[in-house]
């Protein structure tokens, strides 16, 4: 056995693992404090070097994957860094799961030995993280080697899972497994590999659970059961801050497999609305005990109108017609001043858009097993920290005693970042004594979700002699994300066209609201359909080609290097591709039109072109392309069909989705209400291109905020109807 590791050791490992993502050999991991590893990481053939890395005896490389896996490929993709750097070719690798691995600090806070496990925006756990871990892990192997033949470690190479000698001598990473966990890793990671010698990273890969998922063998979150379990599903509050009148469960607690009701209180801390639990033995009998309850709700105020979605517009419309209470996001030259007086091309328009909700494919659900000394929650998660944070100071648990697995997830869109679900299950088992399984069904997620804001931009330009843009206008009355910062993201100060307009400003008007909303990359498309209709608008009444005008603005020689956080020169190259893609310089006929978009989101870039024409009452996409820098890409694979993925969600969003409020309520309940795009309405041809980019790898999936411009120009192009109102079809079909 080794010897144990002092303090300033096991410090210096700790903090490796969250800063440098060095891997821990096993003898020293054990004497760390360490998560449950998986069954898949365990066994007599199986080796430890590091977290991340397993070997068989057989040399059979067992990775990782340490992020949570909701669609956006990371249970293959971070799992291909480590398999990258630690020189093994894919076809040897399984990957596995791993669970959230929280384990205290040494007297300077709390660790993760995985590193980031979260996911949002930028994607997941550091690419540098991974694949110094990797690098590592084979280091570690090349020593054990040069132990074995008395050589110096710098003779000495890798290829392919073994470790080759100057004189044709090799031996497999699974005969010197062993050996390379008793060894001490360096102080400083390896160097990595040059993207020239790259074998796996920026190499189309199949998903590495592509067969499970085919075939119906992967398990997804609502697969998770445990012995003893009560599933519970919630009749909620349908009023946003409302409250439990009365209700009675005497028809509920008669139905078949119910086991108990209990009344779940409005919990401000936890953000969870007032409600009333139906515990049973199995999901149908929860169910039909929920619809057998009779239950009065009380609004949060019963003395003021209820809120709807005409009364928002109405409100929205009359706070831009005053210009009282904006708060200034930014306020360039003379612009509002400019706004008011005679121009060569003056134009000023208003873009409506509504709530949406996420509607991803799996609702959410979590099972939760609480003890006096512990608890377990299986469930797919987005931030599996703040999950267990929030467990803990709900059940007044230690955070080392709370085992947290995270299943793959049927989607997220950013809606499992908030973790109320999971407080509600936990709520619920603390009352019932019991595990439990927390279902929500479709009619659930739609009524009680995070919903992007509502608002109506109000913009304003005027064009110089040359047709060029010389102000700018851009004021948007929105339900407020945070009371704190009313903005919060509604409005970008950085963002183009800022900074391409001498006399721009933009200004921000708060519209109260009760409705729990959401944050996040959501954000850009609320802001994109207004700019880029609005600029597409512009061309039209100027009598200028929409591309041109917008890499006029872009490529002036005195815009800034940067718009939106990321290279000007980058957004305008995509641009450029997109526009060649679809042909743009190629005059249509025949009734087809085309319309072009760009926006930079969360340090990625993105362009969108489509072809259309409208027949009869149905809208016809013939093309589709989107043209993406998103960094360096890992698996080319998964990246194309991300971006694929959510240009359809974009396309879907812009063409039938809405939420409306009406009497204080979400009218919509299903599919049936909030449709999503079917195939017959889908592109006839899709293309992605992804550009070569050294700039920091972003998601994929956030291919989506100029989708709907795009396709609401095209559609302009081929029929001369303006739709400044989302859902577009709705709106196209009472316009034409």
């Amino acid at each position: 056995m080794s010897a144990p590791i002092d303090r300033g050791r096991r410090r210096f490992i700790q903090v490796s693992l969250t800063a440098a993502g060095a891997l821990l050999v096993a003898p020293r991991l054990r004497a760390a404090p360490m998560p449950t590893v998986p069954p898949e990481l365990l066994g007599d053939d199986l080796t430890a070097v590091g977290p991340f890395v397993r070997i068989e005896r057989d040399n059979r490389i067992v990775i990782g994957a340490p992020a949570c896996e909701i669609g956006q490929g990371v249970f293959t993709d971070l799992p291909m860094l480590v398999a990258e750097e630690l020189d093994v070719d894919w076809s040897q690798v399984r990957v596995v799961q791993l669970p959230y691995g929280y384990a205290d600090g040494d007297g300077d806070g709390a660790a993760s030995v995985y590193g980031a496990q979260g996911v949002d925006a930028s994607g997941a756990a550091s690419q540098k993280h991974l694949r110094e871990a990797g690098a590592i892990a084979r280091w570690l192997l090349v020593q054990a080697a040069a132990q074995e033949w008395k050589l110096p470690a710098e003779q000495l190479r890798t290829q392919a899972g073994d470790v080759l000698a100057p004189d044709g001598r090799k031996l497999s990473y699974g005969a010197l497994a062993r050996t390379a966990a008793t060894i001490a890793p360096p102080d400083k990671a390896p160097a990595l590999k040059k993207p020239d010698a790259y074998a796996i990273i920026g190499k189309p890969t199949r998903t590495a659970d592509a067969r499970e998922i085919a075939t119906g063998h992967r398990l997804y979150g609502i697969d998770a059961y445990a012995a003893n379990a009560l599933v519970a599903v919630i009749a909620r509050c349908p009023f946003a801050g409302g409250t439990l009148a009365s209700f009675d469960d005497g028809k509920a607690r008669k139905v078949a497999g119910v086991v108990d009701v209990i009344e779940l209180p409005k919990n401000a801390d936890a953000a969870l609305p007032a409600g009333v639990a139906v515990l049973a033995e199995h999901t149908w009998a929860a169910l039909q005990g929920r619809d057998a309850l009779v239950v009065e709700w009380k609004p949060a105020d019963a003395n003021a109108e209820p809120e709807s979605s005409a009364a928002l517009v109405g409100r929205a419309h009359t706070v831009l017609d005053s210009g009282e209470g904006g708060i200034k996001v930014r306020n360039d030259g003379e612009a509002e001043k400019l706004r008011k007086q005679p121009a060569r091309h003056r134009l000023e328009a208003r873009y409506e858009l509504p709530f949406l909700a996420h509607a991803m494919l799996e609702p959410l659900g979590a099972l939760i097993d609480l003890k006096q000394d512990g608890a377990r929650l299986v469930a797919p998660l987005q931030d599996p920290d703040g999950a267990s944070r929030l467990v803990a100071k709900l059940t007044g648990l230690q955070r080392t005693d709370i085992a947290i697995e995270l299943p793959r997830g049927g989607g997220s869109f950013g809606r499992r970042l908030d973790n109320d679900y999971v407080a509600e299950a936990v709520v619920i088992a603390k009352a019932a004594g019991k595990p439990i399984k927390l279902m929500w069904t479709r009619e659930d997620d739609l009524q009680h979700d995070r919903y992007r804001p509502f608002g109506v931009h109000a913009l304003a330009a005027s064009l110089d002699a040359r047709n060029r843009v010389a102000s700018w206008s851009h004021r948007c009355a929105a339900t407020p994300l945070d009371a704190k910062t009313p903005n919060a993201g509604l409005l970008d100060a950085s963002e183009f066209p800022a900074g391409h307009v001498a006399h721009l400003e933009q200004t921000f008007f708060a519209l109260p609201t009760r409705l729990p909303l959401a944050s996040g990359a959501w954000l850009d498309a609320f802001r994109a359909f207004a700019v880029e209709s609005f600029i597409d608008e512009l061309a039209v009444v100027s009598k200028q080609d929409a591309l041109k005008l917008r890499l006029a603005m872009l490529e002036d020689a005195h815009a800034p290097a940067t718009t939106g956080g990321v290279e000007t020169a980058r957004l305008a190259h995509v641009l450029r591709e997109c526009a060649a893609r679809i042909d743009w310089a190629t005059p249509r006929s025949n009734g087809h039109g085309l319309g072009i978009a760009c926006h930079a989101v969360a340090g990625g870039c993105f362009a969108h072109a489509f072809e259309v024409s409208v027949e009869g009452r149905q809208l016809q996409i013939h093309r589709a392309v989107c043209v993406a820098d998103i960094g360096r890409v890992t698996n080319p694979l998964n990246a194309e069909a991300q971006i694929a993925g959510a240009m359809l969600d974009g396309i879907s969003a812009a063409l039938y989705q809405a939420i409306t409020l009406k009497d204080g309520r979400v009218q919509q309940h299903g599919f049936q209400d909030y449709p999503l795009l079917r195939i017959g309405a889908s592109p006839r041809a899709t293309q992605v291109q992804i550009v070569e980019s050294n700039a920091d790898p972003i998601d994929p999936a956030l291919a989506s905020a100029s989708a709907a411009p795009a396709l609401a120009n095209a559609v302009y192009a081929a029929t001369t109807v303006r739709v400044r109102k989302l859902p577009l079809m709705a709106e196209l079909m009472r316009m034409l």
